[in-house]
């Protein structure tokens, strides 16, 4: 478990205890991680401090983690910015996770900029914007945005054991480190695995959190990863997979937000497989997605190359047109390019 500096946990507990309108926000296109650290903050927030708080998503969530919000609550900026901003603006206090700096928040990152309220930030991406908090809980080996949230929780006053908290706190936070981990794939630590012994023996139904999230897809996605496994991924000699998913792949199998999920990991199934990256066109732009084995650094290409970061072995960023290519036909030359160039220096 972490050490946190306790002079930081006093500091939290002060902040909450004086706070009376909050805002907890995550980062655009929310995961998992993002959904369940977002969704655990603001029921304990609201259940164990009875504070008036709402969860704020940059856009809206993939109807697939839509069992993991609340009924009410939740304020989704991609269809009512308006209401968003003015909760923002109405707030003292501000808790935001999953994201390392106001940036990654959207068209929601100027109404945090300019909020007056106090501003805590409990993430595990690299590179936090420490100058722009009151106060930082910032870990990167670590599994999830969920798990170091749980552990901040465990450190205040009167909590201490997960059995003292809400269990839609901790549901919550099992789905954003099971998705997070992809289901103990990756970026598994003792930690975690701790974690998850004392959310099951606290009530979480396990079970019933993995039909929700493993085996509750429509048809279609299923369909769609098998013609994008034969039809689109492209493997380099030097051991880099690619798979672009144009605008007309997307309509041909109507994959909506979040039915590409894992994708990604796919191709690193294949022994000979040191790198995978998975575009997914937007508008004007592809969003990039990058995972890696160990020896090859995701987060490095995802900063060079796709204006993006992350993790070591996890990362993720954009392609523009026509800043980067001049269409998104160009994006397979591209890739193979980078490929080449990137492998030989790594």
């Amino acid at each position: 478990m972490q050490a946190f500096d306790p002079a930081d946990i006093q500091r939290l507990e002060t902040l909450l205890a004086s706070a009376k309108r909050v805002s907890v926000v995550v980062h655009t296109h929310p995961d998992g991680d993002a959904v369940g650290s977002g969704a655990g903050m603001l029921s304990y927030l609201r259940q164990c401090r009875g504070l008036d708080a709402r969860l704020l998503l940059p856009d809206s969530a993939p109807a697939s983690l839509a069992f993991a919000l609340p009924a009410d609550g939740v304020i989704d900026a991609a269809r009512d910015a308006e209401a968003a901003c003015a909760w923002i603006a109405g707030s003292d206090l501000l808790v935001c996770q999953d994201l390392n700096g106001f940036s990654r928040a959207g068209d929601l990152a100027d109404s945090l900029l300019d909020s007056i309220a106090r501003k805590v930030l409990i993430d595990h991406h690299l590179n936090p914007e420490r100058a722009s908090f009151d106060l930082v809980f910032s870990e990167s080996e670590i599994s999830s945005a969920s798990e170091l949230l749980y552990q901040v929780l465990l450190a205040l006053p009167g909590v201490g054991t997960a059995d003292r908290l809400p269990l839609d706190v901790l549901t919550s936070l099992m789905t954003g480190m099971t998705t997070d981990t992809n289901n103990f794939a990756n970026s598994v630590f003792p930690s975690t695995l701790q974690m998850a012994s004392e959310l099951l023996a606290a009530g979480v139904d396990r079970d019933a959190l993995i039909d929700h999230l493993y085996h509750s897809y429509r048809e279609n996605r299923l369909r769609a990863m098998g013609a994008c496994l034969q039809e689109r991924m492209r493997i380099t000699p030097d051991g880099v997979a690619f798979i672009v998913l144009d605008r007309a792949f997307m309509e041909r199998f109507d994959l909506q937000e979040g039915e590409t999920e894992g994708f990604v990991n796919l191709p690193l199934g294949i022994g000979r497989v040191r790198l995978s990256l998975l575009l997914r066109e937007d508008d004007g732009h592809f969003r990039v997605s990058i995972r890696s084995k160990e020896g090859v650094s995701a987060n490095r290409l995802a900063a060079e190359v796709f204006h993006g970061g992350g993790h070591e072995r996890a990362a993720g960023g954009k392609l523009h047109f026509p800043q980067d290519i001049a269409a998104p036909a160009q994006a397979e030359a591209f890739l193979e390019d980078v490929a080449a160039r990137f492998m030989r220096k790594k």
